[in-house]
């Protein structure tokens, strides 16, 4: 009797075709398929979107995979997850696992070594573990404050459209334009002012230049004066005049007589008088004083 029938060919492809398809699931999770690595064991209180054949990194680099998550029914806050890790990987003590995601949503076991050259930890013993307080952490626990402050920003909100739709706000806005306006007119004419102010500086130094030229002239003038000879001349007028002060005020002289004797004064008033008398006369009879005639005849 032949062995390999029909049937057992097919038996036998079908028993290799369930292994194949058993060690490509396992290639495909990440997992080894002829496992030789240390196995070490992570005890986490929250395993959230970890799962067996995870990669575990160290440092950004792939060092083995996570092949299983046991619940202890027990003790729930104690989950245990199994990790196979390179042969050629030291794990010193004082080592701790994190439970890391990205962005796009794919989670790792990162691990942070302990101390290198310090004692390492045993095949098989236990690392602690926690979930790594990343961004997405970061936001998860911003979202209570968010909440809290969603009543406040819808008020605040009001009341910005609250003070937008008051027609105050469009007015005081054309007023903000007709000032812009007013202020480039005034720069403008700041401007131009600059300008002429430039174009006339040159005449106004030159000018200043010569008075200031005028006033060195009279400064040294000034200091070429010999002061104490003025001071005496001046104190010499003083006496002069001083003198003949006294003078007048005295009985000396004519100018003093004039001045201090009345009876002088009178006699110069009572001619004054004659002679006024006399020139009305000669005025009134001038015949009388001037005579002239052919025949000798006199008037009387």
């Amino acid at each position: 009797m032949k062995f390999f029938t029909k049937e057992v060919q097919i038996a036998l492809v079908a028993i290799v075709g369930v292994v194949l398809l058993f060690f490509g699931m396992q290639f495909l999770k990440g997992l080894s398929i002829f496992s030789g690595g240390n196995t070490y064991v992570v005890k986490f209180n929250d395993v959230t979107g970890l799962s067996a054949s995870s990669p575990v990194y160290v440092n950004g680099v792939k060092v083995g995979t996570v092949e299983s998550l046991d619940y202890d029914y027990a003790r729930p806050d104690n989950i245990l997850a199994v990790i196979g890790l390179d042969e050629e990987l030291n794990v010193p003590q004082g080592t701790t696992a994190e439970i890391a995601s990205d962005l796009l949503g794919n989670v790792r076991l990162e691990l942070k070594l302990g101390a290198v050259g310090g004692p390492l930890v045993a095949v098989g013993d236990t690392i602690n573990g926690q979930m790594q307080s990343g961004l997405m952490g970061k936001a998860a626990g911003m979202v209570p404050q968010i909440e809290k402050m969603l009543p406040k920003i819808d008020s605040i909100l009001a009341s910005v459209n609250a003070l937008l739709a008051d027609p105050t706000i469009s007015n005081s806005l054309h007023n903000v334009e007709h000032i812009t306006s007013s202020l480039t007119s005034t720069s403008e004419e700041l401007s131009r002012l600059t300008a002429s102010l430039s174009r006339q500086l040159p005449g106004l130094m030159n000018k200043a230049d010569g008075v200031m030229a005028n006033t060195d002239t009279l400064t040294r003038n000034l200091s070429h004066l010999d002061v104490a000879a003025t001071m005496a001349k001046v104190d010499q007028t003083m006496r002069n005049v001083e003198q003949m002060t006294a003078k007048l005020n005295s009985n000396e002289g004519t100018l003093g007589l004039l001045m201090r004797d009345p009876g002088l004064y009178n006699n110069l008033n009572a001619t004054m008088m004659h002679t006024d008398s006399l020139m009305i006369d000669l005025k009134s009879h001038p015949k009388r004083y001037v005579h002239f005639s052919i025949f000798g005849k006199k008037d009387k």
